[in-house]
């Protein structure tokens, strides 16, 4: 797991799926899937360890794949080119 000055949390799994959270909010509001190394089985795709640089831009994996990653923001990323389509049902209270 891994947090940057901007409140967004980065959780990795051992099947090489990451998760981006928006820390205030617990909304998840994207999920990637690590590449494999060419050659390695689909059992080393786990991330073992993952921190975010000085900038907080670029985050960097250490993978099961005995390759280091590096991940950085996209720039060009808007709101009409990446929609949040949010609805939030933690305020909802429900029925059982």
């Amino acid at each position: 797991m891994a947090a940057n000055q901007d409140g967004v949390l980065v959780s990795g799994a051992d099947n090489g799926t990451m998760y981006f959270w928006d820390w205030r909010t617990g909304y998840n509001f994207q999920r990637l899937q690590a590449p494999v190394q060419p050659g390695s089985l689909d059992s080393e795709a786990g991330i073992f360890q993952m921190k975010f640089d000085q900038s907080g831009s670029r985050l960097i994996t250490c993978e099961a794949d005995k390759t280091i990653k590096i991940y950085k923001e996209d720039d060009s990323a808007t709101e009409e080119s990446h929609p949040i389509n949010w609805k939030p049902n933690i305020l909802k209270r429900q029925r059982y």
